[in-house]
């Protein structure tokens, strides 16, 4: 039965998040902490911080990383399918209707509807991804004493590298992953 709920609940995730892999990462949070219970807020980041390191889409290895945790490998390549599903089905419906229909003014429209709403589903995830990385929650309000100062440390210290001296987002994960593997493990 756990087969049967992972598939239709990363559906679900796969049939809503419009927009890519950082528009469903509200989706996955709420379904999976939240709606279901399978999984903490450590796990998901933990879960966020291995599909952003892996090649290959975000919500598609948050999802099979998701099903490995929750149900071994065939819970993994359930999740799997089940959130591509849609979008493999989608597409294909709408790129029909698009190439015939693209130059109406309400196809325009939707387009156009869109995007904010696709913005906002990607800044609730980046607050939610940096809220339990600073704090350990992603609840409000927060204490100043539960900042966790050696992820603000390394927050800073990556948003510098990429910002100034224009550093990969792989040389950044390279520094920062090395020096928290050696800051924590001194602790």
């Amino acid at each position: 039965m756990i087969f049967l709920s992972l598939f239709l609940s990363f559906f679900q995730i796969g049939l809503f998040s419009f927009g890519g892999g950082y528009a469903a990462l509200p989706l996955i949070e709420q379904e999976l902490i939240h709606a279901q219970g399978w999984i903490t807020n450590q796990q998901f980041i933990d879960i966020l911080t291995l599909s952003e390191m892996t090649p290959g889409p975000i919500a598609i290895n948050a999802a099979t990383f998701s099903g490995n945790q929750i149900a071994g490998v065939f819970g993994g390549i359930i999740a799997t399918v089940g959130v591509t599903l849609p979008s493999v089905i989608i597409v294909q419906i709408m790129a029909y209707f698009y190439f015939k229909y693209q130059n109406l003014t309400v196809v325009q429209g939707i387009i156009q509807g869109l995007r904010p709403a696709v913005v906002a589903l990607i800044a609730s995830a980046g607050v939610t991804i940096f809220m339990t990385a600073m704090f350990g929650r992603s609840s409000w309000p927060v204490d100043i004493a539960e900042i966790n100062w050696i992820s603000v440390v390394f927050f800073a210290v990556g948003l510098f590298l990429m910002r100034k001296y224009k550093a990969s987002p792989i040389q950044v994960i390279l520094i920062t992953g090395l020096a928290g593997g050696i800051v924590y493990s001194l602790l």
